[in-house]
């Protein structure tokens, strides 16, 4: 295989630590990820992450704190862009990074390093910062769910049990990545003769071994892996140019298709060429899947206890009130076979599981981590997340989707749950209106009211068919009232990362020029 720009990123932050080994090649499987920081850094003694967050601990405490708490990521990833048909770039990184949250006196101390060697500066300084925190009563580790407690496993809870690594990820080496890097591009070109460009293509891969330990007995450690699959294209007709794209990500390698993420993204730009401006209207809507799923991670900020706590969500007062269509239930699952947000357990170490958020309309819960469940007076949900090892565990989702009507069970293959003509049956109950497939703007979602204000692009529907695609329109409203107007939920659940959704036909809307 021949490519001509070969780039492999270090970044600055690890540029102390051995030089990266080169990327495996061929049958090669490269470098164990504990075997490159621990045994080659830890002055070469063999210790497992498990075990170097135990002596964390134990050192800790020896110090002073009362409870303390390690996080330990470690990371190999590689991602290759295609680009005129050769290897536009490649780069490949391995990680590791520690966390140590102590509390003393009821008052939190943080600190964290990418050097397993700092380990008594990160205790002496999570120690110092506790003495300028507040005291908060509030402030706690978890308790593990029940003794006795087996090292490396969550309540007898594993990664084998939980499926989140794909032996198959291992075996992929350089040339395989470049290989479908490659074929994500060609297939786009190669789609139709108005795909004249693509923008990017590029295929990812990455393994992950993730350890909790805390002084009450939790010591779990797990691995993980992912690959995903991007793209952006350009389609022109000599008068028009529009942009399409499509995203996949799985944990499974056989779950990625080039050629159908290229199909998508190809038809898509293509579909949206000799786009008009319409005048204002009154109409319903079809969100595409797509869509549907960046209202929905609006609607997921909502439901954190942190916010709900903090004033800043719009569910705040509604739990076991119907606040949106009876058609709507919403699950978050921690525990779906290779979901991109499973894992056995949450990054303080409590057991994930499966929890309905909604069922008929009706908001049931609200989804926690240790601090606000403490706070209200009740038990973790295994919601704790982190955005990196450099941060305190805040509150987040595992797997949250709309259930599809009729609720088969999801199953993601590359974050996809299309079925054929499922989209198509949404637009024949329509007889006039809008498919909208692209957003813009949704993120900008007040957070706190739920207001919105968006441009969105896609195809006007007249007797039940697509009769020329729109663009520069803008939809205004409020996320619980489009909700709450959903009419029909489609059967063509799918993620797009950790939220997934059917197309949704929602009644009539305000859509503005």
């Amino acid at each position: 295989m021949n490519y001509s720009i070969l780039k492999k990123v270090v970044t600055k932050e690890h540029e102390n630590n051995p030089p990266i080994p080169p990327l495996k090649k061929g049958g090669d499987k490269g470098e164990d990820l504990e075997d490159y920081f621990l045994n080659k850094n830890h002055k070469g003694e063999k210790m497992e992450p498990i075990e170097l967050a135990d002596d964390i601990i134990k050192k800790a405490l020896t110090k002073g704190c009362d409870k303390a708490e390690v996080y330990i990521k470690t990371a190999k990833r590689l991602s290759v862009e295609a680009k005129d048909s050769t290897v536009d770039a490649l780069e490949s990184s391995m990680d590791f990074g520690m966390s140590l949250k102590v509390i003393k006196n009821q008052r939190l101390g943080f600190s964290f390093t990418t050097s397993p060697s700092s380990i008594n500066e990160v205790i002496d300084e999570a120690l110092k910062g506790s003495v300028f925190t507040a005291e908060d009563k509030y402030v706690d580790i978890p308790n593990p769910p029940h003794p006795p407690f087996n090292k490396g496993g969550m309540g007898g809870i594993t990664s084998s049990d939980v499926l989140v690594m794909d032996s198959a990820i291992r075996e992929l080496n350089e040339e395989d990545v470049i290989e479908k890097a490659l074929l994500l591009e060609r297939s786009a070109l190669d789609f139709d003769e108005r795909v004249r460009k693509v923008r990017k293509a590029e295929v990812s891969i990455a393994e992950a071994r993730t350890t909790i330990c805390n002084s009450k007995g939790i010591n779990v450690s797990y691995e993980s892996g992912v690959i995903s699959a991007n793209l952006t294209t350009l389609a022109s007709d000599g008068k028009d140019s529009q942009m399409g794209w499509d995203f996949a990500i799985s944990r499974r390698p056989d779950d990625i298709d080039p050629i159908s993420v290229a199909k998508t993204a190809s038809k898509r730009a293509i579909d949206l060429l000799g786009a008009r401006k319409i005048s204002a209207v009154n109409a319903p809507v079809i969100l595409e899947h797509s869509v549907a799923s960046e209202f929905l991670s609006i609607l997921s900020a909502s439901i954190s206890a942190e916010s709900v706590q903090k004033k800043r969500s719009f569910l705040s007062d509604k739990i076991g009130k119907a606040i949106v269509s009876p058609l709507i239930n919403i699950i978050d699952d921690g525990l779906m076979p290779w979901g991109i947000g499973t894992k056995p357990v949450d990054d303080e170490g409590v057991a994930a599981s499966k929890k309905s958020i909604f069922s008929k309309g009706v908001l049931n819960c609200f989804i926690h981590n240790t601090y606000t469940a403490k706070k209200a007076h009740t038990a973790s949900t295994g919601n704790a997340s982190r955005s990196s090892f450099k941060s305190l565990p805040g509150i987040g989702t595992t797997n949250f989707y709309i259930q599809p009507i009729p609720p088969n069970p999801p199953l993601p293959k590359g974050g996809r749950g299309d079925l054929k003509g499922e989209k198509h049956s949404l637009i024949k109950s329509m007889s006039r209106g809008l498919l909208i497939l692209e957003a813009m703007g949704v993120h900008t979602a007040d957070p706190i009211s739920g207001d919105f204000s968006i441009g969105i692009s896609g195809l006007w529907i007249e007797g039940g068919e697509p009769a020329y695609p729109v663009k520069e329109a803008v939809i205004s409203g409020n996320i619980l009232d489009l909700f709450n107007k959903v009419e029909k939920v489609g059967n063509d659940l799918r993620f797009y990362g950790k939220i997934g959704s059917p197309s949704l036909l929602i009644g009539d809307m305000d859509i503005s020029a």
